[in-house]
C-alpha cells in the first residue's frame, strides 16, 4: 500500500469523495471526546447532578430553602422522590381548632333540641287558665302564678316521716306567688300572695285564697280568683308537691339560705342555727314549711318562701350548673316530672321564668291592711288602696311605687 498523505484517512472510504469516514473502536477509544454541551444527551427528568455527583430518583430537585416535611411523611410520593413543590405551606393549626369548635356547637345544638324535646314531653301539663266571661284583657309583660301545694303524691311512708309532711290526703296551697316579667329589661317582681287572703271567690261568696284551691275545680279557680282580684291576666301557671319541692333542690346541689334567727320545729322536721348554711332538699322543704317564727307566723312564712324561690332559681339558672351536664340534666328531668304546667307553657317558658328570676327580682307582698278575725277564723285583708296601685303599675309594665310595695 502506497504511503499515506498527511491529513488522509488512515483507510479509504469506498463511498468516494465526501463519503464520511467510519472509524473502528479502536480508534473511537483513541479519538478525544470533545465535550460540547449540545452533544450531551439530557439527564432524566429528575435526575442530573449534585454539586458534582449523579443523583437518583426522577423526581424534581427539592429546593434549599423547602420546609421540613411533617412527621411520618417521606417527603415523596412513595418511591422516595419529592412530592411538594416550591410555595407549599403547612396546614394552620387555626383551622383545626375551628373545626373542632364546629363540631362542639353542632353536638351542643343536637343535645338542647334533644333534652328539650324530652323535656317537653315529660311535662305534666293541666288546663289550669280557662277563659271566662269579664276575664281581664291582656297586659304586657308576662305574669305567672306560682303554687306551692302540700301534696303528698309520690312519696314513701318512709318519706314523708323522714320530711315531717304528716299524713294528710289531698291538695292544699302552702304558697302563691305572683311573678310579673316585665317586656323591657326591668327587674321582675315577685308577690306573695298570702293564703289567708280573705278574697272574693266566685261562686262560693269570700274565703280564704287558698279555699279557691280546695274547693272542685280548684285548679282552674284559684287561677281565675287571683285574676279577678288583682286584674291581672295571667300567661302561665306552675304548680308543685313536697316531693317535687325536694328532688329539684337535690338536684341542684342545696341552696344557700342566709337563716335570719334560730329555728328548731319538730313539726316541720327542722334544728337550724342563725346564719349563712347549705340546705338539701328536705331541710329546705322544712324552712319554708315552719310556723314557728314571728308574731305573724303567716307573713314570716312567705318572706321565707320568697327568699327560698329567688335563691334555689338563680342557682339553677347559673352557669355552674346549667352548662355542667351531671348538674343540669337531673335538674331539666327532675323539674319536668315534678311540676305541673298550664296547657301554653313548654321547657322554653320555664327556662325564661329560671333566667328572669336569676336578674335580682323585687320581692314583697301584697300590702296588708288589717288581720280580723271572721267567722272564727284569722285572716289577712289587703290594704285595697296600695293593692290597686301595685296592680295597677304591674298591669302596665312599670315598677311597682316603693310606697305600695308590701313589708
Amino acid at each position: 500500500m502506497p504511503p499515506r498523505a498527511a491529513g488522509q484517512p488512515a483507510y479509504p472510504s469506498s463511498g468516494g469523495p465526501g463519503t464520511p469516514v467510519r472509524q473502528s473502536a479502536s480508534s473511537r477509544r483513541e479519538a478525544p471526546v470533545r465535550e460540547e454541551a449540545s452533544s450531551e444527551v439530557p439527564p432524566p427528568r429528575g435526575g442530573g447532578r449534585v454539586y458534582g455527583k449523579a443523583r437518583s430518583g426522577s423526581g424534581p430537585v427539592k429546593p434549599l430553602n423547602a420546609p421540613p416535611a411533617p412527621p411520618g411523611d417521606s417527603g415523596g410520593r412513595g418511591d422516595g422522590s419529592a412530592s411538594r413543590m416550591p410555595g407549599w405551606r403547612p396546614k394552620r393549626p387555626g383551622r383545626l381548632i375551628v373545626r373542632i369548635l364546629a363540631g362542639l356547637v353542632v353536638v351542643l345544638l343536637v343535645l338542647a333540641v334533644g333534652g328539650y324535646f324530652m323535656v317537653n314531653s315529660r311535662l305534666t301539663k293541666i288546663a289550669a287558665l280557662t277563659d271566662y266571661e269579664g276575664r281581664p284583657a291582656d297586659t304586657p309583660g308576662t305574669n305567672w302564678l306560682l303554687v306551692g301545694s302540700d301534696s303528698r303524691a309520690g312519696l314513701t311512708a318512709a318519706q314523708r316521716k323522714k320530711l315531717a309532711t304528716g299524713k294528710a290526703v289531698g291538695r292544699r296551697t302552702d304558697t302563691m306567688m305572683l311573678l310579673h316579667i316585665p317586656e323591657g329589661d326591668g327587674r321582675p317582681t315577685l308577690v306573695s300572695l298570702p293564703r289567708d287572703s280573705y278574697v272574693p271567690i266566685d261562686g262560693h261568696g269570700s274565703n280564704k285564697l287558698n279555699a279557691a284551691y280546695a274547693f272542685e275545680g280548684g285548679q282552674q279557680l284559684l287561677p281565675k280568683t287571683v285574676e279577678q282580684v288583682t286584674g291581672l291576666r295571667l300567661d302561665h301557671y306552675m304548680e308543685i308537691g313536697f316531693g317535687g319541692f325536694v328532688g329539684i333542690v337535690d338536684a341542684i346541689g342545696g341552696v344557700e339560705i342566709d337563716v335570719k334567727q334560730a329555728i328548731k320545729d319538730p313539726k316541720a322536721g327542722i334544728n337550724l342555727k342563725k346564719g349563712l348554711q347549705t340546705m338539701d332538699g328536705g331541710t329546705a322543704l322544712g324552712y319554708v314549711r315552719t310556723r314557728a317564727t314571728g308574731a305573724i307566723p303567716d307573713l314570716d312564712r312567705t318572706q321565707r318562701q320568697r327568699q327560698f324561690f329567688s335563691a334555689v332559681v338563680k342557682k339553677a339558672a347559673s352557669p355552674g350548673v346549667l352548662i355542667n351536664p351531671f348538674t343540669s340534666v337531673p335538674l331539666a328531668l327532675s323539674a319536668a316530672d315534678s311540676v305541673s304546667v298550664g296547657e301554653e307553657t313548654g321547657a322554653f317558658d320555664l327556662l325564661s321564668l329560671g333566667l328572669a328570676m336569676g336578674g335580682n327580682p323585687v320581692t314583697t307582698v301584697v300590702p296588708i291592711g288589717s288581720l280580723p278575725t271572721i267567722d272564727g277564723q284569722s285572716v289577712v285583708k289587703w290594704d285595697r288602696e296600695k293593692a290597686l296601685r301595685m296592680f295597677e303599675a304591674l298591669a302596665q309594665d312599670k315598677p311597682v311605687p316603693k310606697d305600695a310595695l308590701g313589708k
